[in-house]
């Protein structure tokens, strides 16, 4: 993976002294390091003052307008200054005004300085990869009439042992040269209207196809079905473990976020502890029958886990009885740490921010374009309003996967398929949206401003993509769906020999065709019955291009799947508030 990693020493919870950042503190000729003149030198005009003209060093110091720094400042000193003059005041007061504010503009600049400083620590902290690993197909999913899209983030937890601080904690010291695996993925979905969200798991030892990915480092890996959903992270990194899931989903991910054992330890503790619950004692240990476990020890009830503690949390699968099982006792934790960061109103409280953001870019591995705190900082806005009765956690349905049925599952073909038309619809998990009646209809997509090209002016071209991800093409689909379009008067329509394979439908059309490629591809979804969400414009498409996706095996008019807010398929609604834990595991709490 991609690293731009340098551990600086920093502190925690506040901005650095300029003293510890090797600057001098001391005032003794401040004047001449400033540029201060001599105490009888002309004063500056209100005009100079308020012109507001910096340096890209001043600005990047805090000293503009913007930064709340020296410029306002020294305005404001320089008026009152002009004031003293005008009323008769001695020389040796204003050279004492001008002393403090000299100083004052020394302490301004400095603690701005040492602000950028740390931000820029806190930037040298951060470790990053590549987007994607290799080529889904998948592309962004259209905006929704207020021009917002949703935003998806697939959340990675590593196994790596690569350095003593994972070792100590997973144990395996004869894994510290095997490359990681991805034993934690999730999906966390935030709806465009930023108003709902869902957190989706696929257990690590699920049977899926890999994608051909390349890592960082430039290794290429070839395709391979029907291995474990966890080993695609080294198959290329974290960037191949997205691009396994758009494959799988047909779901674009916007971002990737990664944390190994350390990590999630640190962060655990910076918050405070997360609150977990289990039904009865719980100690995760090897017993006749199995070896090893976790080593989680909790009494009865409620138990705010940190440190080491809220690793065996994730860990534990035996105690829990099955992974899917582990998933939900980690949905339960990713619940416990939202509703903790909300209590602490970590968005605004200045101090609790600062806190988090030394751990959690000295925990964190994210994708190229999260790579910076503010980036980060954005991303992390997103969340904060997303209440926790309209946060949905879900694990995928599965089943014993036949030719490894005692180690590998296999997901439910009809359920995944439901729950990743939900995602990729932007509907809702869970049903408390519109509980008064009183939510705002969306409004109707914007009416193009140009007009469609008569049907016979223009070229389409029609793919076949009903192969998906995992099912049979269709045989002469793009040729079926041709016919209808030349009946429609599309008479330059024409079938492509190369198959497109994908989850959902598109209309594409060339980004540079502007709003006249808009129109015409809108007139071929209309003739079709494809919804204007269809339609979506792609930079490489040399014309208007219809991909028949594998939401659409049959039919010459496209039915749309209607997905209703909250009907998840049996079985994969995990929110629970207390963890049942397997005989064999139970605690009395005593011994």
């Amino acid at each position: 993976m991609g690293q731009n990693s340098v551990r600086g020493e920093g502190t925690r919870g506040r901005v650095p002294r300029a003293r510890e950042l090797g600057w001098d503190d001391e005032l003794y000729d401040a004047g001449a390091a400033t540029g201060a003149g001599p105490a009888d030198a002309p004063e500056e005009t209100d005009e100079s003052a308020d012109s507001g003209t910096t340096t890209r060093a001043e600005r990047r110091r805090g000293g503009g307008s913007g930064g709340g720094g020296g410029s306002a400042a020294d305005g404001r000193t320089s008026h009152r200054r002009g004031g003293s003059r005008r009323r008769g005041k001695k020389p040796g007061k204003r050279k004492a005004l001008r002393w403090v504010a000299v100083t004052l503009a020394v302490l301004i600049l400095g603690t701005a300085g040492a602000g950028y400083l740390y931000y820029e620590h806190l930037n040298n902290n951060i470790r990053s990869g590549g987007r994607a690993g290799g080529e889904s197909g998948v592309k962004k999913a259209a905006p929704n009439a207020l021009g917002d899209t949703p935003l998806n983030i697939l959340l990675i937890g590593s196994d790596s042992r690569e350095d003593e601080k994972n070792i100590a904690l997973g144990g395996g010291r004869n894994d510290k040269d095997r490359k990681p695996l991805a034993d934690v993925q999730m999906l966390l979905h935030v709806s465009a209207d930023r108003e709902n969200a869902s957190i989706i798991s696929i257990p690590r030892d699920t049977v899926v196809p890999i994608p051909a990915c390349k890592g960082d480092d430039g290794t290429s890996y070839a395709a391979t079905d029907n291995r474990p959903i966890n080993e695609s992270l080294q198959r290329g990194g974290p960037g191949c473990t997205l691009t396994t899931w758009e494959s799988l989903t047909g779901v674009y991910i916007d971002h990737w976020l990664m944390v190994d054992f350390a990590g999630v330890v640190a962060m655990a503790d910076e918050v405070g502890g997360v609150p977990v619950c289990v039904k009865t004692g719980v100690w995760d240990k090897s017993n006749g029958v199995v070896k090893g476990g976790s080593g989680l020890k909790l009494p009865q009830g409620t138990t705010e886990v940190k440190g080491e503690q809220a690793l065996q949390w994730l860990r534990t699968r035996h105690a829990f009885g099955s992974d899917q099982n582990r998933a939900k006792a980690q949905h339960m934790y990713m619940n416990g740490m939202m509703k903790k960061l909300q209590g602490q109103n970590a968005w605004s409280d200045t101090g609790r921010l600062m806190g988090l953001a030394e751990t959690a870019t000295n925990a964190l591995q994210v994708s190229d374009e999260l790579k910076t705190v503010k980036k980060l900082f954005d991303l992390s806005m997103q969340l904060k309003n997303v209440k926790i009765d309209r946060l949905t956690t879900a694990t995928v349905p599965t089943t014993e996967y036949p030719p490894n049925p005692k180690a590998w599952l296999q997901l439910v073909p009809a359920s995944a398929d439901k729950m990743w038309s939900m995602i990729r619809d932007d509907v809702a998990f869970d049903k408390n949206g519109d509980k008064a009646g009183t939510k705002p209809k969306p409004s109707a997509p914007a009416k193009p401003k140009t007009a469609a090209e008569a049907p016979g002016s223009f070229a389409v071209t029609v793919a076949n993509g009903t192969a998906g991800t995992d099912e049979a093409p269709v045989e002469g689909r793009a040729k079926d769906i041709t016919k209808v379009l030349t009946g429609k008067g599309f008479t330059q329509a024409e079938a492509s020999k190369e198959a497109q394979p994908r989850e959902d439908t598109v209309v594409l059309y060339p980004k540079d065709a502007g709003d006249q490629g808009k129109a015409n591809a809108l007139s071929v979804a209309k003739a079709l019955g494809l919804p204007d969400a269809k339609v979506r414009a792609d930079a490489r498409t040399g014309g208007i291009a219809l991909v028949i996706g594998a939401d659409w095996r049959e039919g010459t008019v496209f039915k749309r799947p209607t997905s209703v807010a909250g009907d998840l398929p049996a079985g994969a609604d995990d929110k629970t508030s207390c963890m049942d834990i397997y005989a064999v595991y139970k605690w009395d709490g005593k011994s």
